[in-house]
């Protein structure tokens, strides 16, 4: 297992990388992105057990983590590319005719890490549980990791996922909900108020985790310590995970407005500026 002062410093490589592809193609999102390096550092340098130089798509007794909210590729691909998965260079190919490392994540280039095209958001969930039931079918006893955004959950075919999971006993399954307030027009309760997400998931009957401290490592490798702990009792496990958009980069922080745009050339310096640890710069 990673310390703590290992975990954070991948965490302001990833950030460096997230600004930098994201720049280097003006497209792409950095501010979930952002807000969710903690979690996917945690998960594949700390929490999962995964094979990154011998990658397969079944899988078998390997952890698998599908990012449902697909969108926020960069932080996937720097993470997966840090842990082994493919050359880190390759992080400069972001958006690029004929790259893999699409805007988002698609498996027809059969880029290695990457199980499912996900992008159609509210789809995630249910590939999930589908292969955490295979799992129990293969008497596999490893676990399945899915990220969400809190405003992918205002989609139908969660909730639908989420009733199944329940009712099938997909106690082999650990989902995250980024709950970081902000979706593309503007935060999420003016968009559509989501209530209490802990009383809808438990009343939908899973067991539910919360994470307040979403951008701090030792909180978030806690909470999934924690969840693989609540694993194989019946019941399917969800962390909501509380992050601010833009973590990292102060000009970014909370604002939706940095869900979908690039920083410029003195934006792209101060940022990177603000984290200036590396480990393997692309």
């Amino acid at each position: 297992m990673a310390s703590v002062a290992e975990l954070e410093k991948v965490v302001s490589q990833v950030r460096r990388d997230i600004v930098r592809m994201v720049h280097g193609v003006n497209s792409g999102h950095p501010g979930g992105s952002l807000g969710c390096t903690e979690y996917l550092v945690s998960l594949y340098f700390d929490t999962m057990n995964h094979n990154p130089k011998n990658f397969s798509m079944d899988a078998f007794n390997e952890d698998v983590f599908f990012l449902s909210n697909g969108h926020i590729s960069p932080v996937f691909y720097s993470v997966l590319a840090h842990s082994g998965y493919f050359p880190v260079k390759e992080l400069a190919t972001f958006r690029k005719l004929n790259t893999r490392l699409q805007g988002h994540p698609t498996t027809h280039e059969n880029l290695p890490g990457v199980r499912i095209a996900s992008g159609s958001l509210g789809q995630g969930l249910s590939v999930a549980i589908g292969s955490a039931l295979a799992k129990k079918l293969n008497k596999d006893k490893s676990i399945v990791y899915t990220l969400h955004g809190d405003g992918e959950l205002q989609e139908g075919q969660i909730w639908e996922a989420a009733m199944y999971a329940s009712a099938k006993s997909v106690d082999n399954i650990i989902s995250t909900v980024d709950m970081n307030g902000q979706q593309i027009d503007g935060s999420t309760d003016q968009v559509l108020p989501m209530g209490s997400l802990r009383a809808k998931f438990e009343a939908f009957g899973w067991d539910v985790i919360d994470c307040e401290k979403g951008n701090d490592i030792a909180s978030v490798t806690g909470a999934l310590k924690t969840a693989k702990e609540h694993t194989g009792k019946g019941k399917p496990v969800m962390i909501l995970m509380k992050t601010e958009m833009g973590n990292g980069v102060d000009f970014m922080m909370g604002s939706h407005k940095w869900h979908g745009v690039a920083p410029n050339n003195d934006q792209l310096a101060e940022a990177l500026k603000q984290n200036s640890e590396t480990l393997e710069d692309y």
